[in-house]
């Protein structure tokens, strides 16, 4: 199978980065339209607008619907390409589509996301299909057995969460799967002692298998893959693991359209080293995934030494 094409969500403006978040702290609506301007220049599918949080900065719900009704339609004043809104928070949601104009949009805005975790899950349906959004859907967290929620931990897990919110956003909102973006998750390959990066890949291609989810888009937060890792290696690893991610299936990425998205050839050496890393990471007969994650560790440090 050839990979599918690249789909991209610009993540720009979001506070993790210091122009968006220079930008937010001045409320100034230029920053955002300059890192819109960038994005779309960079022939970005979507534009990701998340004024929540960091561990660096403090952010209200109230501070972020106050800002809303300001920043969106100066967005939107400089680009056609449609926003996709990241917050767990429905109120937020809600306020976006108050003020954004798909009529000046090329294409359908992005609800990012819903989740099992989600305590307002039939409001946001409700808005995908008032609002007749896209959605993206976080399937890396799963119901378990005794009925409340948690992280997905097999392939199964992953499935079983996308088949109910496809299903679920079928039968009450009338969503075709195309307009259904799955995140399985991505962990970062630094810390990664539990198969979440093979968890990932392995989702991919089950949910690729799945006949009835013919259609269905595949996302992951690409920057997630690099974090921990040395600065200088953090690009290209986010570009190796996009390369078997799209062999895998993937159709879309949340990621930084000034570094990160274009994969590498198959056959670059980090390419092939990664898979190495990966399959060390399996588990074999007679160890407890833990042992096979701590292997895969091991030879992502070689990997990192071989390259200092």
């Amino acid at each position: 199978m050839n990979p599918p094409e690249l789909h991209v969500i610009g993540e720009l403006m979001n506070n993790s980065y210091g122009r968006a978040r220079k930008a937010w702290q001045a409320r100034h609506v230029a920053g955002y339209q300059e890192l819109a301007k960038i994005q779309t220049d960079l022939g970005v599918s979507f534009l990701t607008l998340n004024v929540d949080g960091t561990q660096r900065l403090s952010v209200t719900l109230q501070e972020m619907l106050d800002f809303l009704p300001h920043v969106i339609p100066a967005i939107q004043e400089v680009t056609d390409v449609p926003l996709s809104f990241d917050n767990p928070n429905v109120a937020f949601h809600r306020e976006c589509l108050r003020h954004y104009n798909p009529a000046k949009s090329k294409g359908r805005a992005i609800l990012n996301s819903i989740s099992i975790s989600r305590n307002n899950i039939a409001e946001m349906i409700q808005l995908v299909r008032e609002y007749n959004l896209n959605v993206i859907v976080m399937a890396s967290e799963c119901l378990l057995p005794d009925g409340s929620h948690g992280s997905a931990r097999t392939v199964g897990d992953i499935l079983n969460a996308t088949k109910h919110f496809v299903s679920m956003l079928r039968e009450q909102a009338g969503i075709a799967n195309e307009r259904i973006i799955i995140d399985p998750g991505l962990a970062p390959v630094a810390s990664d002692t539990s198969g979440l990066i093979n968890l990932c890949l392995d989702s991919i291609r089950a949910i690729r298998s799945e006949k009835n989810l013919a259609g269905i888009h595949i996302s992951v937060g690409l920057s997630n893959f690099a974090i921990g890792a040395p600065k200088p290696m953090q690009v290209p690893l986010e570009r190796a693991f996009l390369a078997l991610a799209m062999e895998a299936g993937l159709d879309f990425a949340l990621s930084n359209p000034e570094k990160n998205t274009v994969p590498m050839s198959q056959d670059e050496k980090l390419v092939q080293d990664l898979i190495r890393i990966l399959e060390a990471g399996r588990v074999r007969l007679g160890e407890t995934q833990e042992d096979a994650g701590y292997r895969q560790l091991d030879a992502l440090m070689e990997l990192w030494g071989d390259r200092n």
